[in-house]
């Protein structure tokens, strides 16, 4: 695979930069191991202040970050910058919080005879992240923090158009004062990855990605006996009630779904709107749509940001042409987009029936769902007739009502009145084919850790 920046708005190539060497790989995996055997001894409020000092240079340097963010995925300068923010948050809780996650837990046993049984967590070694490139520094974020808190080290394989942002992520673990070996990037390509994965000085992996790229690398952990978590795809649905409040549900819904150019695993990419407000919806939504302003990411104005790449915006073209060959209809909206650039027209696909394959697809792009339900059980129906479940949203004016109907949909997210979001202090994760295993908070910390049973037991006591 080639690890180059190209410009997504002009198609330029700015830089490109070689594979690994697998002596590169080989050291790397050396370096990780042996900073792990010190980092792990390592005090909480030493690895704290790394955290910190993390968090502090991504505020300090927001604007350097965030330009890099835009210039290799296209990414708006507005949603660069939350994104370094949200980062930055991330540290900072880990650094805050991850001492009191991690804390040896007195188990309740049934007998004294049992002896005083405590459930301690250690950290297990290097671990191997895999991530996307619609969030650079997030998705790495997400992983790095809680498992370098835990006192793992870890080998970063960055998707292969975001080089620079993977370069300065591991440039800024070092200058906030992580030892070196302890986060390593790695231009690594797809034969490397099984050898970085087999390597018995390897714990573990941790993937963010497309369904076929978790297969393969969930059957090779697998094979190796190693323990992965998959954040994969996803179609969130959006559900819309008959008492929503309508101006307000539109607007979270075209945010929902446009953000990030649409290119986001949790975007409210299936709206479901009951019967009684679907056309009220309809035309309220299509209006605001057609309100985007495409153009340069780095304009301050631009609200919609070109795809990633041509490549990208093209199977997005294909795709919508497949699901008009099967039957649905595609509605273009707003003003024609420039024909140069990654760029997709804003594209919302009605009338997919249950036999329509694209039903069932993640358009990951501006491409919006549209399903008219019957009522709210229909909602609730259609909400479920996916294969991922990882996000959704219920929107009413009524938060008991919404929370009992979150309760019915099989995702591993719900929120009431406002699109899937990401937060520092909430759990993010799916199940289905938008994976398995949590990120963030205590559940994200302890995903890679030995859960240690240490019983003090009385000589004396029965077996």
């Amino acid at each position: 695979m080639a690890y180059e920046t190209r410009n997504p708005y002009t198609g330029e190539l700015l830089e490109a930069y070689p594979d690994a060497t697998d002596n590169e790989v080989n050291h790397a995996i050396e370096n990780a191991h042996a900073a792990f055997l010190l980092w792990k001894e390592t005090e909480f409020a030493e690895r704290a202040c790394v955290m910190h000092s993390a968090a502090t240079i991504l505020r300090r340097d927001v604007d350097f970050f965030a330009k890099l963010l835009t210039v290799e995925m296209g990414k708006l300068v507005s949603e660069a910058k939350a994104e370094i923010a949200l980062s930055a948050d991330i540290f900072d809780y880990y650094a805050n919080n991850a001492e009191a996650l991690l804390a040896p837990e007195k188990l309740p046993v049934a007998n004294p005879d049992e002896g005083d049984a405590v459930l301690s967590a250690e950290p297990l070694g290097v671990l191997l992240a895999i991530e996307p490139w619609n969030f650079p520094f997030y998705q790495v974020a997400r992983i790095a923090a809680p498992q370098l808190s835990a006192g793992n080290t870890m080998l970063l394989k960055h998707a292969s158009n975001v080089p620079q942002a993977a370069a300065a992520f591991e440039k800024l673990m070092l200058e906030a004062g992580l030892p070196q070996g302890a986060f390593k990037n790695l231009y690594a390509t797809r034969s490397q990855i099984e050898t970085i994965i087999n390597d018995p000085r390897v714990h573990g992996v941790a993937l963010t990605g497309s369904e076929g790229a978790g297969s393969i690398v969930a059957s090779q952990a697998g094979k190796a006996l190693k323990k992965s978590t998959l954040e994969l795809g996803g179609a969130d649905a959006f559900v819309v009630l008959a008492d929503a409040e309508m101006e307000k549900t539109i607007n979270w819904a075209v945010f929902g779904r446009h953000w990030n150019g649409g290119q986001v695993c949790v975007s409210s990419k299936r709206m479901i709107v009951v019967d009684d407000v679907y056309d009220q919806f309809f035309e309220g939504y299509t209006a605001s749509v057609a309100k985007l302003r495409v153009g340069d990411p780095a304009d301050p104005t631009t609200t919609l940001a070109p795809l990633s790449s041509e490549a990208a915006a093209n199977e997005i073209k294909d795709k919508i042409r497949q699901a008009v060959f099967y039957g649905a209809t595609a509605t273009e909206v707003g003003p024609k987009v420039p024909s140069s650039g990654a760029f997709v027209q804003p594209t919302i696909l009605t009338n997919l029936s249950e036999d329509n394959p694209a039903r069932y697809w993640e358009f990951f792009g501006p491409v919006s769902m549209l399903f008219r339900a019957k009522d709210e059980v229909d909602a609730i129906r259609i909400a479920n007739d996916s294969p991922f479940g990882l996000g959704g949203s219920v929107f009413t004016a009524d938060p008991k009502r919404g929370a009992d109907v979150a309760k019915q949909i099989s995702t591993g997210m719900v929120f009431v009145n406002h699109p899937t979001m990401a937060k520092a202090d909430l759990p993010f994760g799916g199940i289905g084919r938008s994976g398995y295993g949590r990120e963030l908070i205590g559940l994200g910390i302890r995903e890679f850790v030995n859960h240690k049973l240490i019983s003090v037991v009385d000589i004396h006591a029965p077996f």
